[in-house]
């Protein structure tokens, strides 16, 4: 068949790559020209430990605690804006323990699924994207966060998650070739990193080198519905006929599904990231400030600093205030770490796409047979790609998906 995919980031790569490989046709559309988007400039993480959903008890409390500071982790801007309003009050909805326990086990095999899929593509791809296993630290300094993360540690070991508490001195033998200030923090072995923009970048060429059309600067502005079918996308160029439809758009995916007359809540969630070069005392093992809600990656020689989470709509102004926040975290936790403030052309920002309840919108629709959702995935889009790619191919090719898809219901909220 012939399948478009709107949408070239890892998700609408990973559905082509999977895809091609089962012997269809794939052209993907993309607003951008495919250099810098959301996939690129993120923390390259692959997180199995990530199991607890964005909407969870507790964080309400502190994203309003936290508005209120310019260089915080997170922000609302306040709007009038009916979408934000009816996304906020279903984040509220979700906010609590039974909607965790219940995403709990969906986010966790979703995610071994795509970690598994990441080791094949180590042997399966003809280029190196710099895939480590080495696991996750989560660093904590005060007695709440120390509370709150080892609570979150014990539940991800009670579901099969290995999470290990480290005293300071234990943190420290992981990373010696850094000094590391902590009250403590919990390791999980399980996790692993790659250098996103190699990935992106490779996988791109080799998706051409395969057959795959690239359709970009393309912006998709309607659709022809015929038999509750897809029958044209309209875009600012020209017009496709597909057999099948792939909406892999991230952030703008809520824009996309009204055209559609479809509701897809979503919000956009901005993020930052600066990348230093030719690191000669280098980390060894990822980690995340937890009271910071800072990301550290490194990448080879370079090490990669990321963070926080703005609902500002699509909105491509960089907020020096909130990557000063990045800046003036890091000392705190590696004292010898002396990080100048970077200029705004050496800052990234994606715009990641968020769902009200933390869980992706991934499957077949009831109400336009040849469309499949493949969207919403948060912090998380890297880390959950290759096993989104997968279940789309099987989707399009009439199989059962290897995971329960119930819980990512992309119609839940029609």
């Amino acid at each position: 068949m012939h399948i478009g995919i709107i949408g070239g980031g890892i998700i609408g790569l990973s559905s082509a790559y999977y895809l091609n490989r089962a012997g269809h046709q794939v052209t993907i559309i993309d607003k951008s020209d495919l250099l810098d988007g959301c996939s690129f400039g993120n923390a390259g993480m692959v997180v199995p430990s990530h199991i607890f959903p964005l909407a969870a008890p507790g964080m309400i409390a502190k994203g309003i605690r936290w508005m209120f500071n310019a260089r915080s982790p997170f922000y609302v801007r306040p709007r009038l804006s009916g979408e934000l309003l009816k996304w906020g009050w279903e984040f509220y909805r979700h906010a609590n323990k039974s909607h965790v326990s219940k995403s709990i086990p969906a986010l966790k095999e979703l995610s071994l699924y795509s970690k598994a899929c990441y080791q094949n593509w180590v042997n399966e791809l003809p280029f190196d994207f710099g895939y480590h296993e080495r696991g996750l630290l989560m660093l904590f300094q005060t007695r709440e966060t120390e509370h709150e993360e080892t609570e979150a540690a014990t539940i991800a070991n009670d579901y099969g998650v290995e999470a290990r508490i480290l005293s300071p001195e234990e943190v420290q033998q992981l990373e010696p070739d850094v000094k590391v200030t902590v009250r403590g923090g919990v390791y999980f072995p399980g996790d692993a990193h790659l250098t996103p923009q190699v990935l992106v970048k490779q996988l791109v060429s080799h998706l051409k080198a395969k057959g795959v059309t690239f359709v970009p600067d393309t912006t998709v502005t309607n659709f022809y519905v015929e038999g509750k079918k897809i029958k044209s996308i309209v875009t600012s160029n020209e017009n496709f006929e597909f057999d099948e439809v792939i909406l892999a758009t991230g952030s703008w995916s809520g824009e996309v599904a009204s055209r559609l007359k479809l509701t897809l809540p979503m919000q956009a969630g901005k993020g930052y990231s600066f990348t230093l070069s030719d690191v000669e005392k280098n980390i060894r093992i990822p980690s995340i400030f937890l009271e910071a809600r800072v990301a550290v990656t490194p990448m080879g020689n370079t090490l990669r600093f990321g963070g926080t989470m703005e609902i500002t709509g699509v909105d491509h102004r960089i907020s020096m205030n909130r990557v000063k926040g990045i800046v003036d975290s890091i000392p705190r936790y590696y004292p010898d770490m002396k990080v100048p403030m970077p200029e705004v052309k050496q800052v990234w920002h994606g715009l990641r796409p968020c769902s009200p309840d933390g869980l992706p919108y991934i499957g077949r629709s009831q109400k336009i047979k040849n469309l499949i959702f493949a969207t919403g995935h948060a912090m998380m889009g890297l880390s959950l790609g290759p096993g989104t790619g997968r279940i789309v191919a099987d989707l399009v090719s009439g199989k059962h998906p290897e995971i329960k898809m119930q819980p990512f219901d992309p119609e839940r909220y029609s």
